[in-house]
């Protein structure tokens, strides 16, 4: 199961762009639109691993977030089935 999401978040100095980026690569997010003052952020995984990026952008003005919801397929042989 995954799980995608948007994230706008508010990077107006060198500090927040700095810190907000870091938190993006430790998350293993993509950076998918930067202007002056905010930064859109991809991230996909679990439900909670999204979770916990929003906690460590604690610090930092969230201006917008959307999430997609679970999706989820088996892995290899294995079929998804509805009893």
């Amino acid at each position: 199961e995954r799980e995608m999401m948007l994230i706008k978040v508010k990077a107006a100095t060198m500090d927040q762009r700095d810190d907000v980026k870091r938190l993006s690569d430790i998350f293993r997010g993509h950076i998918i639109d930067v202007t002056a003052s905010t930064y859109t952020i991809e991230l996909t995984g679990a439900g909670s691993k999204l979770d916990s990026f929003i906690e460590a952008l604690s610090e930092h003005k969230i201006l917008e977030t959307v999430r997609s919801g679970v999706s989820g397929i088996a892995r290899g042989e294995k079929c998804l089935q509805l009893n």
